[in-house]
């Protein structure tokens, strides 16, 4: 029996590099290593393990069962260790790193919000990063990231090992200019027909509810926009003159100036906000602490 310290990490390391990739050569150019000289030392690990961790099928290797297991525990040796490296980036003067990613399509206010905390925190290094969900959760589960806050849920199982935490939810607002809304109201989605809407794109989770909900009730808007992007729709909101369905975080600045007002809402479209993090003990506190459950149980707090 192999005893840990007969492991050779170096090994391991390779084998995890040319698992991840699925192609020795690439891993190889990776690892600035010759093919020939990879290839030996994963078979040297797979002498020692006394299984074979690879199975070749045309150009790609493929692990086999055993390689399927000892990649999950290479996965967390070195994502872990990935993870300490990122953390211990920017601990000059005694600063700590938290790194937090956001979907592309979540409310740029709602995640400043979500970090404000921190911003007159000497003792914090942040580093934000934007991109789609699927790119962000990679990240996340190979250590590259603290937490991803996103506006759907996410589900975990043996492959993505993710903990998703309900921050709370906001109901969606119509907004419009002062000068030409104020002092009025409209039912949503009631009083909609005909009306010129810009609304947020078809990738975003409120999309395919407000579309759901004009339908049934059989109400037809004059579409105008559709804006993936939170604040581009904010701009939107401000400069085009049309009505505009969105979260009011998104346009919490025009509104309290006034220039921007709430013209209507519905309580049966809300946005949902997650923290996504992945299943370790390495809590930190300063995290720990923004994702604190909300004190207006449902509602995310604009703070």
């Amino acid at each position: 029996m192999i005893e840990l310290d007969q492991l050779n990490f170096h090994h391991l390391f390779y084998f995890w590099r040319v698992a991840k990739t699925g192609h020795l050569t690439r891993a190889a150019g990776e690892l600035h290593l010759s093919q020939s000289a990879l290839s030996a030392q994963i078979r040297q690990l797979e002498d020692r393990l006394g299984e074979p961790l690879f199975e070749r099928r045309g150009r790609r290797l493929v692990l086999t069962g055993t390689g399927r297991l000892v990649a999950a525990y290479a996965e967390d040796i070195f994502g872990l260790g990935q993870e300490m490296l990122g953390r211990l980036q920017g601990q000059d003067h005694g600063m700590a790193r938290l790194r937090v990613g956001g979907v592309a399509t979540l409310s740029r206010n709602y995640q400043e919000n979500w970090i404000r905390p921190l911003l007159a925190d000497p003792s914090v290094f942040l580093t934000l990063e934007s991109a789609s969900l699927d790119e962000l959760l990679e990240r996340l589960l190979q250590h590259q990231l603290d937490v991803v806050l996103a506006n759907e849920a996410v589900s975990a199982d043996a492959s993505r090992p993710l903990h998703c935490r309900f921050l709370g939810s906001q109901a969606i607002s119509l907004v419009g200019p002062a000068e030409a809304w104020r002092d009025r109201r409209l039912r949503v989605p009631e009083d909609l027909n005909g009306v010129d809407l810009a609304v947020p794109g078809r990738r975003h989770a409120l999309r395919a509810q407000f579309d759901a909900l004009c339908m049934t009730a059989g109400v037809k808007p004059r579409l105008r926009a559709e804006v993936d992007d939170m604040a581009l729709l904010r701009l939107i909101a401000r400069d085009s003159g049309w009505l505009t369905v969105l979260p009011v975080v998104v346009v919490q600045d025009e509104l309290r100036a006034g220039t921007l007002v709430a013209v209507g809402e519905s309580t049966q479209l809300r946005e949902q906000f997650y923290a996504i993090t992945t299943l370790h003990p390495h809590s930190m506190e300063r995290l720990e602490r923004l994702l604190a459950p909300p004190t207006a149980p449902g509602e995310a707090s604009l703070r």
